[in-house]
């Protein structure tokens, strides 16, 4: 026993186990505006990738940044964090393990059962898990393709219709418009098996099938998505060639013709936040800018999921100006919020984009908007850092489900307001 004991302790000290520096996520704090320029310089001139704010720009004092930090940055980093007294603390020391967490995949068959939505799937296994639900329920799914992505990659939109009711109108859902957002997608698939499980057995998402057809886009960034499963987990934009740089990617949440390119957006085709050459530049913003144009009349209720920090916004997040119907937006959030809380133990921050976050143009939830889909959100899912991007599977679960009874709770109240108005007009 004596010698096994020896043995496991020499294992354990051999050179570099106990040291071996792994990627890291940081939780940085600069609290003043020498500190907030150090931490802009960390955040561009060396190898890490800034996951909170989403551009250098927004870094300010007294205000959490989150840095994603790889193992051959980290003594650097650390060291200049040191250096100049900027409080950080580690919220991963080993990002990798994560990582490997989210990929890992024991069944790709979605007949597996319900293990299957509890896990994130690459482009591939998406792509089949469509084909197998069209297959499976022929009568209530349909498969549309909208367009295609910049390296021709399909873009397909599911129209969910459970029954022949008449005059009925339809919402959008789209997923995944940045890459590295792996939640996104996962939530998409989650509420297409939801909606075919329980339509007719839970009486809100019945209720809501039965007045509303919906759309649904599981990944509006293939390429990007494509791209964080084999080369870059931490990617964000499409993977679009710049015409003026060797930069690679737009971020098509930039892309959209509402305050193209003003405050909040970038034309440094290297930032994360490129608002691109034009407005709708992409192949992705130009589908579903089309598509929703085509429909318009149909489609009364927009939800864009993304992810993290627990948020459910709506317009304008490109100008501090307040939506036509700013109460009723606040009204619908702020009862989903309440109720994520009440069933799941959950904060989520609710508002107006821009003041809620930061000035975001280009967006497609504000294009949507001013299109006329008078009903626009934005839902930002858990977490509010700890994981941040790299959510582990046994958290899918919980995050769905809190951006399932917020959709359903503003569903319900658009299918109301909806229903009221038309008893409000007069007929002729």
């Amino acid at each position: 026993m004596k010698t096994l004991l020896i043995l496991f302790v020499f294992m354990n000290l051999r050179p570099g186990h106990c040291t071996e520096t792994r990627d890291q996520i940081l939780s940085i704090t600069p609290k003043t505006q020498e500190q907030v320029d150090i931490l802009k310089n960390v955040s561009t001139q060396y190898e890490t990738s800034l996951w909170q704010p989403a551009s250098p720009q927004y870094i300010k004092e007294e205000t959490q940044v989150h840095l994603y930090v790889p193992a051959n940055s980290s003594e650097t980093v650390v060291d200049l964090l040191e250096k100049h007294n900027i409080t950080h603390e580690v919220l991963q020391a080993n990002a990798n393990e994560l990582i490997e967490m989210q990929t890992r995949n024991d069944s790709t068959d979605p007949r597996s059962g319900a293990t299957f939505y509890e896990r994130y799937h690459d482009l591939n296994d998406i792509y089949y898990w469509m084909e197998r639900i069209i297959q499976d329920n022929p009568s209530k799914v349909k498969l549309i393709l909208i367009g295609s992505s910049s390296e021709k990659r399909p873009l397909y939109v599911l129209k969910l219709s459970l029954n022949d009711n008449p005059d009925k109108k339809a919402m959008w859902i789209d997923c995944g418009i940045h890459a590295r957002e792996w939640i996104s997608p996962a939530f998409c698939l989650w509420f297409v098996q939801h909606s075919l499980s329980f339509y007719g057995q839970n009486q809100d998402i019945t209720y809501i099938l039965n007045n509303m057809d919906v759309y649904i886009l599981p990944v509006l960034n293939p390429d990007g998505y494509d791209y964080t499963w084999t080369t870059n987990r931490m990617w964000r934009k499409n993977r679009s060639v710049s015409k003026s740089s060797g930069c690679i990617g737009v971020d098509l949440n930039r892309n959209f013709d509402a305050n193209w390119c003003t405050e909040g957006a970038s034309n440094d085709p290297c930032t994360e936040i490129y608002c691109g050459e034009f407005p709708e530049s992409e192949p992705e913003s130009q589908a579903v800018a089309d598509f929703l144009r085509n429909h318009k009349d149909e489609v009364q209720l927009y939800f864009s999921i993304h992810s993290y920090s627990q948020m459910l916004l709506f317009p304008y997040s490109c100008s501090m100006d307040e939506a036509e119907n700013h109460k009723d937006l606040l009204e619908m959030t702020r009862e989903a919020a309440q109720k994520i809380r009440r069933y799941y133990r959950n904060t989520y921050k609710y508002g107006a984009g821009s003041k809620t976050i930061y000035l975001a143009p280009g967006g497609s939830d504000d294009w949507a908007y001013n299109l006329g889909i008078k009903y626009s959100f934005t839902f930002e899912l858990q977490d509010v850092g700890q994981y941040g991007f790299l959510l582990p599977p046994s958290h899918i679960s919980k995050a769905c489900n809190e951006a399932l009874i917020a959709v359903k709770t503003i569903a319900l109240r658009v299918i109301e307001k909806t229903r009221d108005l038309a008893r409000q007009s007069p007929t002729f």
